[in-house]
């Protein structure tokens, strides 16, 4: 089952021409992607908006929605890395508890 999510890709194209035409040069490699995942459209908001990352609270994870790909390719990361959920958590700034969690989850479905 396909879950529909809104295009990405057009909306912040249209954003960038509209409002950023400055910050196009710097987000043209992300936006060649076929597909946009979840991964891609923080680092696009880290270029188009960097004021709201320089302030730590506002860029709390706490309204923030991973899939099933995004936690797999987390977890990989922390095992080619060799990190543990500590390191992890501050590499991708998220609480612990969330990648435990997320091991846990990783263990039932195996």
């Amino acid at each position: 089952m396909k879950i529909n999510r809104p295009n990405y890709k057009i909306i912040y194209q249209d954003m960038l021409q509209k409002q950023h035409p400055d910050k196009i040069k710097a987000c043209k490699e992300l936006l060649k992607k076929e597909n946009l995942d979840t991964a891609d459209i923080l680092e696009l908001n880290r270029r188009i908006f960097p004021q709201i990352y320089d302030n730590k609270e506002k860029s709390s994870q706490k309204h923030r929605a991973y899939n099933e790909s995004d936690i797999l390719r987390v977890l990989d990361y922390q095992k080619k890395n060799r990190l543990n959920n500590s390191q992890l958590a501050s590499h991708f700034k998220m609480s612990r508890n969330t990648i435990t969690k997320w091991k846990k989850l990783e263990k039932l479905v195996k």
